[in-house]
């Protein structure tokens, strides 16, 4: 079984009350307060390495392919609804067969062969959905729409396989995330407040995550060497 500790409780409750508040000021407290909460937690416990992370993706998973529906954001739903909902499965069952003695998930570090693969495909991946959703009628914001769902596919796989780079992905998808729905923001958009609130939490938690895994593969590595000897 995952543990919860002390800490989560305070960290779940202070997420839960941040929702609530955003809910109410942006009078989205039903739809967008549980994307904010699901997001935060999500980023939260995939930062510590918990497999907990996958459910409340699933449940933010629902939701976001909803507001893109909503917002003519087709990429967004169709990814968030074909792809990032399977991978939370997926990735709740890798998870648990990489396991350290602490329940947490054991961290990988890239090789230059990784790096080279992952950046021409991001690049590649976004112009090449960027081209297939303008073809859509109504569709929005095609190669930021593109580059963002490109980029968060890559970062669920990375992390799916316990990349620690996976993080810094996430970091340049928030940016993306962040300029989509200042504009929808300022024009107006379904939930765009909530959803522009979601991409801040995740900026912030996704930090945390770069930390707790640099620290974690660190200790891996030592761990590796050790046993090497």
């Amino acid at each position: 079984m995952e543990k919860i500790e002390k800490k989560d409780i305070f960290v779940l409750s202070l997420c839960a009350l941040v929702s609530i508040a955003s809910g109410i000021i942006s009078n989205d407290i039903l739809v967008g307060g549980i994307i904010l909460f699901t997001a935060l937690a999500n980023s939260y416990y995939g930062g510590k390495g918990n497999r907990i992370t996958y459910i409340f993706g699933t449940v933010n998973c629902l939701l976001y392919s909803y507001v893109g529906f909503k917002n003519g954001l087709f990429g967004a739903f169709s990814f968030y609804l074909l792809i990032f909902l399977p991978m939370q499965f997926i990735g709740f069952i890798n998870w648990g067969k990489n396991k350290n003695n602490n329940n947490d998930v054991i961290v990988r570090d890239f090789t230059l062969k990784n790096s080279i693969i992952v950046v021409s495909s991001c690049v590649v991946g976004s112009f090449l959905l960027a081209f297939l959703l303008d073809l859509i009628p109504n569709q929005q914001l095609a190669i930021l729409d593109s580059a963002s769902n490109i980029l968060n596919i890559c970062a669920n796989i990375l992390m799916i396989l316990r990349f620690k780079e996976c993080w810094w992905i996430w970091i340049f998808n928030n940016i993306i995330d962040l300029s989509i729905w200042t504009v929808l923001l300022i024009n107006g958009g379904v939930s765009s407040m909530m959803m522009f609130l979601v991409s801040l939490g995740y900026l912030l938690l996704n930090i945390y995550g770069i930390v707790k895994w640099e620290i974690e593969a660190r200790k891996n590595r030592k761990t590796i060497e050790l046993n090497k000897r």
